[in-house]
């Protein structure tokens, strides 16, 4: 299974001009999105949780992801592994992937095998099994993904520091495939736990896209989830990260041929309870894609082609998120001969630079152009049509702000971005981990090693 730890490059690429949305809530809490497109006999489900590893609480890391993992191990009327089997022979494909705001799983299919998988959604809604046998089984392929993704990787273990110095409060902080000790020590109690006090109706939300009729989907799901139940669902309360005063930095030592270097400062989410669309969040929008959308962005072309100091660099932010904390992140790997606090320096002046002069009118065209001809391509995608409106029903935000998402794009002046840059970079909100690269042992094998259900 998939962990998602979303930072893109732009936080998604707008649908714009697509048919409508439409929309049906059951009884029970069940809501419902339907995205009509016959353009092709296909039709992707998507069963969204609004639980990931935001929820979890400290020495239980990682059981939102190991639950994921159970979904596939029979319910009341199945067997292991019989979910996977069913679809594969209806012809379809299937995953799930889990986040810090959500847990997500997914089925593409023909169109007339949809029932099938609405079917099976709803069973392991309220039937799973969570035995200690295969619990026992589990936990120990999610050990290993752990080894795989994180403790084989200096990267991922840069950005796992990373996020532990930045949220210091924050459930952000913590990875989503856990800390190794929890894994170690959780019990199949643990996962069951989790399973009936997140996975009902009242919260979750079924998107499906492809050539169907709204209409009938929602008799469908009326069939299939009408009768599940809702839940007491735990009380969430507020969390907030304090107030940054001063620059947090860490060096890891790592095996690696190369150092590394990871820097970001808080910056702002869209707010969800304000009608007001604030412009610094698509300022920094943009402004990820003028250091590094695109070959001739200024990062690439200043640090990596002409000064040669870093052989690689990019920028990300997100200004959607259910926790409403968010970053906006430099990665770089340092060329041979230059140190990671030179790299740092240089990083920072590019910055520097859009704080005194903005940006051009050519770059803010540049990616402008590239975003629009973004969301041409993405109309292809039925599959990512339902992942948009699914992540941002999820995170609490209306799928309806992506009718906007361009007319907003496009307003972002070069004043913008100089604010944005003036307000969110300063030194008393800086993160920044590198790694000190050790020697590798080639003769040494992997610890860990991938895993799909």
């Amino acid at each position: 299974m998939k962990l998602f730890k979303i930072l893109f490059l732009l936080f998604f690429i707008p649908i714009t001009g697509y048919t409508t949305v439409h929309k049906h809530s059951l009884e029970n809490g069940l809501k419902i999105f339907v995205k009509e497109d016959n353009r092709a006999p296909i039709v992707v489900s998507q069963v969204w949780y609004r639980a990931g590893s935001l929820d979890e609480v400290n020495g239980k890391t990682g059981v939102a992801h190991l639950l994921e993992h159970m979904m596939f191990k029979g319910t009341k009327t199945t067997k292991p592994g019989e979910f996977s089997k069913i679809i594969a022979a209806a012809g379809g494909r299937e995953n799930a992937f889990t986040g810090a705001d959500y847990t997500c799983y997914f089925q593409q299919l023909e169109k007339s095998q949809l029932p099938i998988s609405l079917k099976m959604e709803a069973d392991r809604m309220q039937n799973l099994v969570v035995s200690e046998e295969e619990f026992a089984k589990e936990i120990k392929v999610v050990m290993e993904e752990r080894l795989w993704r994180t403790d084989d990787n200096p990267k991922a273990q840069a950005n796992e520091l990373f996020n532990t110095l930045m949220f210091h409060a924050h459930p952000y902080g913590k990875p989503i495939v856990g800390w190794m000790n929890d894994l170690e020590n959780m019990t199949h109690s643990d996962a069951e736990e989790w399973y009936k006090n997140w996975y009902g109706p009242n919260n979750a939300i079924l998107v499906v896209a492809g050539d169907v009729k709204a209409s009938e989907v929602f008799k469908m799901a009326e069939k299939y989830f009408g009768q599940i139940p809702p839940i007491v669902l735990p009380e969430r309360k507020p969390q907030q990260e304090p107030k940054q005063n001063g620059t947090r930095t860490s060096i890891l030592k790592a095996p690696s041929k190369l150092s590394y270097v990871q820097m970001g400062y808080r910056a702002p989410t869209l707010d969800k309870n304000s009608q007001e669309i604030s412009k610094d969040q698509f300022a920094l929008e943009v402004l990820v894609g003028i250091l590094s959308q695109s070959s001739s962005a200024r990062l690439t072309q200043n640090l990596v082609r002409d000064s040669r100091i870093a052989l690689n660099v990019g920028a990300g932010y997100s200004m959607v998120n259910r926790g409403n904390e968010s970053s906006f992140e430099l990665y770089a790997t340092p060329s041979e001969t230059t140190s990671t606090s030179d790299l740092i320096a240089a990083l920072k002046e590019e910055l520097n630079k859009i704080k005194r002069d903005g940006v051009t009118e050519e770059e803010l065209k540049r990616v402008k152009t590239i975003v629009i001809a973004d969301d041409v391509y993405q109309k292809d995608s039925v599959f990512n049509a339902a992942m948009q409106i699914g992540q941002l029903e999820t995170q609490g935000y209306s799928h309806e702000i992506l009718e906007d998402y361009i007319k907003n794009i496009k307003k972002v002046t070069s004043k913008d971005i100089q604010n944005a840059a003036s307000r969110y970079f300063t030194d008393d909100t800086l993160t920044v981990v590198t790694i000190d690269p050790q020697p590798l042992d080639t003769s040494k094998p992997k610890k860990g090693k991938p895993h799909v259900h």
